[in-house]
């Protein structure tokens, strides 16, 4: 039976993924971040370039970022939709020249991309580590899903049960005690 591999193990490739992502990341002609619920881009280009000399456009699956003439900068297609309407972006002069900030905003707000264009290097999105979750932000549904989840997450990493396993022993005590005369010896939960 193949395990895990040992911490330390698993630690130096983990940190060897990271480096390879950070290399593939950096060697790209612009700079990306991302929230759950949106994506902020940054081209730099030459400080002479002024808005009227750039191509700048997204639709709901794509994007095409370039200085007029000249070959594109960033251009493809998005891994999942944008809302065009709430997307914007901006020309910002900065100390080294200007910079393009595009700012999407995503459709599907509770998932990660993994890239900004599907022909770009991928990251592991199981690995991004969310911002601190301001939890009152969240619908009230929502908000009761996620702190259910980040219990029952917490439960596993002790080896305790989770809410639903929980509830099922719960069930299964108050049925004992309502039918003592039955023999629950060989009762498996999960």
């Amino acid at each position: 039976m193949s395990g895990s591999p040992p911490p330390e193990e698993q630690a130096k490739a983990d940190a060897e993924l990271r480096a390879k992502e950070a290399a593939e990341q950096a060697a790209l002609p612009y700079k990306w971040t991302q929230t759950i619920k949106d994506l902020d881009i940054t081209v730099a280009i030459d400080g002479k370039y002024r808005a009227r000399d750039l191509e700048v456009k997204f639709t709901k699956n794509t994007i095409k970022v370039a200085i007029k003439g000249q070959d594109p900068i960033l251009e493809g297609e998005f891994p999942h939709p944008i809302h065009v309407d709430d997307s914007t972006w901006t020309l910002e002069s900065t100390k080294d020249g200007k910079d393009i900030d595009i700012h999407l905003d995503k459709v599907n707000q509770m998932e990660w991309w993994a890239h900004v264009v599907t022909t770009a290097p991928k990251l592991d999105t199981s690995r991004i580590q969310p911002e601190s979750s301001k939890l009152g932000d969240l619908d009230g549904e929502t908000r009761s899903m996620v702190e259910k989840m980040m219990y029952d997450q917490r439960q596993k990493e002790m080896g305790k049960p989770t809410s639903d396993e929980q509830k099922k022993l719960e069930m299964l005590e108050k049925f004992k005690a309502q039918h003592p005369e039955m023999d629950f010896s060989n009762v498996k939960m999960g």
